[in-house]
This record gives structure tokens, C-alpha cells and sequence, in this order.
């Protein structure tokens, strides 16, 4: 299907994630610099069944790259995944008279791009945006980086009292389905254990583990768990358990939850925002859609939606490795 672009939507979907406001920035940029009507969908796919839309130019998307969270806002919009409820976004976008849609999400926001797609032949882009880094066919999301440097940053500060008061902090990050913050930021702060959903420890290990910290000299330890990790049923039982048969231990717990989400968005991720962006526009140019723009061994590479989706990006092995080697 050939298609003349002259008018591209752009939207948020999912959870937040820092450097989404620099995509939206190089998307409308971009599109003002190839001479084509940019407007903003707020709210996600609940915003396109409303109408809730806003032109954007080059002025409107000025000293947003250095923010985090989302300018155009996000939500989850039961009401999309009705037949019903994509006619009503359809309708609306014809409306407006926009070509082609570019989404700025993770794997659900993907799915409903794609669904859409199929159903009404509007050209969509997919761009990686979420702090869990669990999408396939890209090496980082955007917000992963930020979200790392975030993480790190608490544990190191949590790593202090932990020292003065001969602790044993469990610190929870987010990832329910993959364990990449907490392999990453566990490597980055010397963590003597990393609980991830990919790898069940199980509890006799980590009691054995902890043991042998301790007789090793360790005066504290730093447990990061992934939300999703099958150790325990959750990290407040985890911690439980520990104190019960290691009572040597006192044990605390820390929640990271949503601060990783917030905050100014590291370079790496206003850089790799703003060249997907700009890639997203210029793909959907020389009419090439229904695809994912991601970073590949630092080359912009494109992958279609269905294997972004349906793919299964691994955790790294030989990190995981490693981080046994390096808590001794």
C-alpha cells in the first residue's frame, strides 16, 4: 500500500517512561522539518476514542527533552480493545485527515498498533518506550538508562545505613516479567544477591548464600529482588523468611516502586529517544510501516511489530554469571 504522509499522529501508551518527551519532540520536529501537520494524541488510545487531540509545531515541543514522564499523558483504555471503541479512534483520526500514526510505548501499546493497523490500514510506528527493557528486537529502551541510574543511586545511599547499622536490606525494583533493572543496577552497586524472574534461586540457596556473606567478614548486605521474582511469594515474605533462620541478620526492606519512572532523563536516553523519533517519521516517508524502529549494536535497526511483540528479548547469561563471581 502506497500512501501519501501528509499528516502524522503521534501518541504515548503504558507506563511512563523518562525520554518519552524527547521522542515526541524529534517526532514533531521532525515532521515540521519535512514540511508535514504533526498533532499530539493525549491520554493513549483513550484519548484517540475521544478526540483528544492538539496540533503540535516546532514551538510546541520546546524545553520538553529535559523532563520526564509524558507531555501528552497516558492511560489504559479498556474501551480500545472493543471493536467499537477502534471504529470510534478511526473515525476520529479520519476526521482530522491523519495518514499515519506513530506510538510510543511498550508491547501492549504494540499490540493495539498493530491490531489497528490490521483492521484499518493506517500506516503506525512503533517506538520502545518503557523502563523495563523487555522488548524484543531493540538492545535499550527508552527509560531504561534513566531508570538504572536511578536505582543505583538509592542503593547506594541505602547501602550506607545498611554499613552503619550492620543491615541486610531487600531492595525491590521493578520488572514483574524480566529481571533487567535488577541484574543491571545489582552488578553497578555490589549487591551480594540478585533475585530475577528468570532464575529461580529458591530459598535454601539464598539462606546458604547469606551464610556464607557472613562468615566471609561481610558486616551488610544488599539483596536487589525483581518484583517478579519466584523466590518468595513477595519481598516483605522473602525478608520474613530470611530474619526467621538467619536471626543474626536484621533484616529491612526498601520498595523502590515508582520513583523509577520519574526524573530527568539521562543523555543516553534523550539521544536514543530523539534518533528513534526522527527515524519513525522518515520511515513512514518512504512508506515503510507496521514495524518497531529500534537501537541494534548502536545501528537504527527495524523489526516488525508482531516479532517486537512475540519475541523474547534474553537476559544477559554471561552478566548473570559474572555477578556470582563478584559478590564474594
Amino acid at each position: 500500500m502506497m500512501k501519501k504522509i501528509r499528516k502524522i499522529a503521534v501518541l504515548t501508551s503504558g507506563g511512563d517512561a523518562p525520554g518519552m518527551n524527547a521522542a515526541i519532540r524529534a517526532v514533531v520536529r521532525t515532521c515540521s522539518y519535512y514540511s508535514l501537520e504533526c498533532i499530539g494524541v493525549f491520554r493513549g488510545y483513550q484519548g484517540l476514542i475521544e478526540g483528544d487531540f492538539k496540533p503540535m509545531n516546532a514551538r510546541s515541543v520546546h524545553h520538553i527533552i529535559q523532563k520526564g514522564g509524558t507531555v501528552l499523558k497516558s492511560a489504559r483504555s479498556k474501551e480500545f480493545r472493543t471493536v467499537e471503541g477502534r471504529k470510534k479512534a478511526f473515525k476520529n483520526l479520519q476526521e482530522q485527515e491523519v495518514d499515519a500514526m506513530i506510538v510510543i510505548g511498550g508491547d501492549g501499546s504494540f499490540t493495539g498498533a498493530m491490531v489497528f493497523q490490521e483492521e484499518f490500514e493506517l500506516p503506525v510506528i512503533g517506538i520502545p518506550g518503557t523502563i523495563d527493557n523487555d522488548i524484543f528486537g531493540t538492545d535499550f529502551t527508552i527509560g531504561y538508562d534513566t531508570a538504572l541510574n536511578t536505582v543505583i543511586e538509592a542503593i547506594d545511599k541505602i547501602r550506607d545505613t545498611a554499613s552503619s547499622h550492620n543491615r541486610l536490606f531487600f531492595v525491590e525494583v521493578m520488572g514483574r516479567d524480566a529481571g533487567f533493572i535488577a541484574l543491571n543496577t545489582g552488578v553497578g552497586a555490589g549487591a551480594e544477591e540478585i533475585l530475577i524472574p528468570e532464575e529461580d534461586m529458591g530459598l535454601k540457596r539464598l539462606l546458604q548464600s547469606l551464610k556464607k556473606s557472613k562468615r566471609s567478614g561481610k558486616s551488610s548486605s544488599i539483596v536487589i529482588v525483581s518484583e517478579g521474582d519466584k523466590t518468595g511469594d513477595n519481598v516483605f515474605e522473602l525478608a520474613r523468611y530470611v530474619e526467621k533462620n538467619l536471626p543474626e541478620y536484621e533484616v529491612r526492606v526498601s520498595v523502590l516502586g515508582h520513583m523509577q519512572r520519574g526524573g530527568n532523563p539521562s543523555c543516553f536516553d534523550r539521544v536514543l529517544a530523539s534518533r528513534l523519533g526522527v527515524k519513525a517519521v522518515e520511515l513512514l516517508l518512504d512508506n515503510k510501516f507496521n514495524i518497531m524502529v529500534g537501537l541494534t549494536n548502536n545501528r537504527i535497526e527495524t523489526i516488525p511489530l508482531v516479532k517486537a511483540i512475540k519475541g523474547k528479548h534474553n537476559i544477559n547469561e554471561e552478566l548473570l554469571r559474572m555477578s556470582d563471581i563478584l559478590s564474594l
